[in-house]
């Protein structure tokens, strides 16, 4: 969400941003560049702004990368409106590479009167290089959180991929289960999409029944990256 700062008026304006989320009414919102404490954000606390203003009251939020005073800090944050039963921060961090991270968030979903099922969200920002990014995705497959969760548990992947090529998913995520767009959708730059950076992939007892870029007054200009939309259906455990 580029820190609530406009890709083309370079304007910051948190409510442009949840105007854009409160169009899709969301259960659960994946977020990347999520800043606080800095000037340019008036010492806002971002995740709670956007939180509070479209009234998600389970929030979970780290910080990757800090600047100083004036630039703040930011980093990935997750809105629910299902009970978040824990969630940890992942570092996938390559040397001499900027700080990047997957956030892990397990979402407790109502399936029946008195039954739930478990959600394994993990919303990632990946690196700018080639094989900085699959070092990364490797390194989220091979963490304990990952290793740690059955075939058929319901497992989202989703976020900034940064995959300029498109083939990420594809050759890391798909020959272990997981499962995606047949076409992937172009999300950057928010004004003219030419590359789909963006992309979410399920596995497990979940489906994906539709995955749409967001569309709507505003969803352009508030950031530098067009919003994806998906359907998801859980199987009843």
């Amino acid at each position: 969400m580029h820190k609530c700062v406009g890709g083309l008026d370079r304007r910051y304006d948190p409510a442009r941003i949840a105007a854009v989320i409160a169009t899709a009414a969301p259960d659960v919102v994946l977020l990347q560049e999520v800043g606080q404490k800095g000037r340019w954000y008036r010492g806002e606390r971002q995740v709670d702004v956007l939180g509070d203003a479209l009234g998600f009251l389970h929030r979970s939020y780290f910080v990757n990368v800090r600047f100083g005073p004036r630039r703040g800090e930011y980093g990935n944050a997750i809105l629910s409106r299902l009970p978040i039963a824990s969630t940890e921060n992942i570092d996938l961090t390559v040397p001499q590479k900027k700080a990047r991270s997957g956030l892990h968030a397990e979402l407790r979903l109502p399936t029946s009167p008195g039954h739930t099922r478990t959600l394994h969200v993990f919303n990632l920002h990946l690196g700018l290089g080639e094989a900085e990014r699959r070092a990364q995705l490797e390194r989220l497959l091979r963490s304990p959180a990952m290793q740690s969760i059955q075939a058929n548990t319901p497992v989202l992947v989703a976020g900034d991929f940064n995959d300029v090529w498109g083939s990420l998913g594809k050759s890391t995520l798909a020959p272990i289960g997981f499962r995606g767009p047949a076409r992937a959708l172009r999300t950057f730059p928010a004004w003219a999409p030419l590359r789909a950076l963006d992309a979410m992939y399920v596995r497990g007892d979940v489906e994906m029944r539709a995955l749409e870029r967001l569309r709507g007054h505003g969803v352009r200009t508030a950031s530098d990256h067009v919003p994806l939309v998906a359907d998801l259906h859980l199987a009843a455990p």
